[in-house]
């Protein structure tokens, strides 16, 4: 029997312990900044695109408040189906999500005044979009350490949200906090009703998390943020423990596109992620349309994912 050795096992690492055989946490990495493959301009009718999943070879989206429709639309940005969800409404929808049989899209964007008692995400069975009667059901919820319900400053609140994942039974919040540029995960369960969200972890993402995708069976998460000066990035948690995210490694990957107000990530096989950014302006110097982005991230993630 060999004693178990704890320490950095990536050997992209800075500080790799090939002698490791449990990965402690402990990676170090080197500043790394990247350009997308290509960009695709996308439709005015997704100026606000806020959130991305891939299903049925196509990239699902929908606007963060002024419609009730989910668009999918091909690699190169251009929409091939739109369907409207005829018994919702947007008040502020900010990231979907999604497993085998549902898509789940999350109405739970609290940054105006940090004070919503009505925070939720939409389930929406996926065959019923194909049928004449659509089958959405609600799951509610509410922060577990959230007692304060007093209107404040618009952006300075910790309880803002715009990204989650789906795994097993559980739907995993992870929260975009203004004031400490940090990511809090809670749990709730993914079967409708209402529930206090359980905090589970704090990570200090320096900066605001907006949209999130997992391989579970990999044990690979990636969260997309920026910097309140619009400079993006993706970062990479992976060979975590079970369902505690940062529990292993934990990579910064800046991205090369200045002013972009990133909103949305997905990815289906690990290691090409698709981006979007939604149409920012700022008269009369910044105008940024609305994006589509493809990544490569197998320079960073392909030897990890050939040892899953």
């Amino acid at each position: 029997m060999h004693a178990q050795i704890s320490g950095c096992t990536d050997p992209l690492s800075k500080n790799f312990n090939p002698s490791a055989t449990v990965n402690d946490g402990s990676c170090k990495y080197p500043s790394t900044k990247i350009k997308p493959t290509y960009s695709a301009q996308l439709t005015d009718a997704l100026h606000e695109t806020s959130g991305l999943v891939y299903s049925d070879n196509l990239l699902w989206t929908m606007n963060d408040d002024t419609d009730n429709t989910i668009y999918g639309v091909d690699t190169n940005g251009v929409i091939q189906k739109k369907i409207a969800l005829k018994n919702a409404t947007n008040k502020d929808w900010e990231e979907i999500a999604q497993d085998s049989s549902y898509f789940y899209i999350g109405d739970f964007g609290n940054n105006v005044s940090g004070n919503r008692k009505d925070l939720r995400i939409l389930r929406v069975e996926k065959i019923s979009l194909e049928g004449k009667t659509q089958k959405i059901d609600t799951i509610s919820f509410s922060y577990s350490n959230q007692t304060d319900f007093t209107k404040i400053k618009s952006n300075t609140t910790n309880f803002d949200c715009e990204a989650f994942v789906v795994v097993n039974d559980s739907i995993y919040l992870f929260t975009k906090q203004w004031k400490q540029k940090r990511t809090t995960v809670y749990v709730i369960p993914k079967t409708p009703g209402n529930y206090t969200a359980q905090l589970k972890d704090t990570f200090n993402v320096n900066g605001l998390i907006t949209s999130a995708t997992i391989l579970p069976d990999k044990k690979l998460l990636a969260l997309s943020g920026y910097r309140k000066s619009l400079t993006p990035f993706v970062y990479l948690f992976y060979d975590y423990e079970r369902s505690s995210f940062f529990s292993g490694n934990r990579r910064k990957i800046k991205i090369a596109l200045p002013f972009h107000q990133i909103e949305g990530i997905t990815t289906k096989n690990g290691l090409q992620y698709y981006l979007s950014n939604e149409n920012f302006t700022r008269k009369p110097f910044l105008a940024v349309p609305q994006r589509l982005h493809q990544l490569d991230l197998s320079p960073f993630l392909s030897q990890y994912l050939d040892q899953r």
